[in-house]
């Protein structure tokens, strides 16, 4: 066998096995990212100081230009929608 068809090779599933492991470690990353973000929200305790840092009035105004639907809705759940409207996650 040639020995740059050799290299080549080796050198390829070399690479192929990094970007497929860093791809693992990224997917696995987002996955605990999320998880952390939804066990946030999950209680109105956890997520208490958040739903509180913002006035009423600004929250509603701020949801309803990205397009949240505000009526019959808990506030966690407001804010939980406009953070993942607006890239907050």
């Amino acid at each position: 066998m040639d020995d740059s068809k050799r290299t080549f090779l080796k050198d390829g599933i070399l690479e192929i096995a990094r970007l497929t492991v860093r791809a693992f470690r990224e997917g696995m990353r987002q996955a605990a990212q999320r998880e952390r973000y939804e066990q946030f929200f999950r209680s109105y305790e956890s997520s208490y100081p958040l739903t509180l840092g913002y006035p009423d009035d600004i929250l509603l105004e701020t949801a309803k230009r990205a397009g949240v639907k505000i009526e019959g809705r808990e506030k966690r759940d407001i804010v939980r929608e406009l953070l993942e409207k607006t890239g907050g996650y």
